[in-house]
């Protein structure tokens, strides 16, 4: 199978600095298959910066300048994304897929990123904030995931420690923690590198490339 997506409960929570530590323990390659958002440094710049090498960067098929859901700022750009043409690459080795926003943020009028992870079969990371509010929103993509039977690798949790939050999480989701990236700072490629060696089992992630 050779990949893993990584997506998330919501956006601006770490889930593109988790995809490039995943992604560099693993030796993978990294792919953002939609860009939404051109203002700022892209997803893929940002894990070029935090130590993924450009060559492990694949191109993104679809870059929006609009800093919104991919089928609003498609929209604005009188772009039509083509969802038969969002399909996992085949690149003879591991690869990172990162989602954009959540697992119900709209790709088209009538497709959600939840709909083509399903077509897609591949073991999923869902990342979760630990602050207030996560144990809901949390859930709630556990059940998005199970209804359509996206496969669940499991939980990665991104900020301050919280046991009780992420210990119910898990609990009444029934999913694997897979641990907790802290904040890093200062956010250098060395530093976030050994943070996510501390915190996850690396080991666990090559057994889902290799199932």
């Amino acid at each position: 199978m050779s990949s893993l997506v990584v997506t998330g409960t919501d956006t601006g929570m770490g889930k593109t600095v988790f995809c490039a530590a995943l992604t560099t323990a693993l030796g993978a390659r990294y792919w953002k298959p939609i860009q939404s958002g051109l203002g700022e440094p892209t997803d893929s710049q940002v894990v070029s910066d935090l130590g993924v090498p450009s060559s492990m960067v694949l191109p993104e098929l679809y870059k929006l300048k609009t800093p919104v859901s991919p089928h609003l700022s498609a929209r604005i750009d009188g772009v039509e994304i083509d969802i038969e043409a969002l399909e996992v690459p085949n690149i003879g080795g591991p690869l990172v897929i990162e989602g954009a926003g959540g697992l119900l943020v709209p790709v088209t009028d009538d497709v959600l990123y939840a709909d083509i992870f399903a077509r897609w079969r591949r073991p999923t990371v869902l990342c979760a904030r630990t602050e207030l509010g996560t144990i809901n929103h949390t859930l709630l993509s556990i059940e998005a995931m199970r209804t359509r039977a996206i496969p669940i690798a499991g939980v990665a949790f991104i900020g301050t420690h919280s046991e009780d939050t992420e210990a119910t999480i898990c609990r009444f989701g029934r999913v694997v923690r897979l641990g907790r990236l802290p904040t890093v700072e200062p956010m250098t490629p060395r530093d976030l590198d050994q943070a996510f060696l501390q915190n996850f089992d690396v080991s666990y992630f090559r057994r889902l490339l290799d199932d």
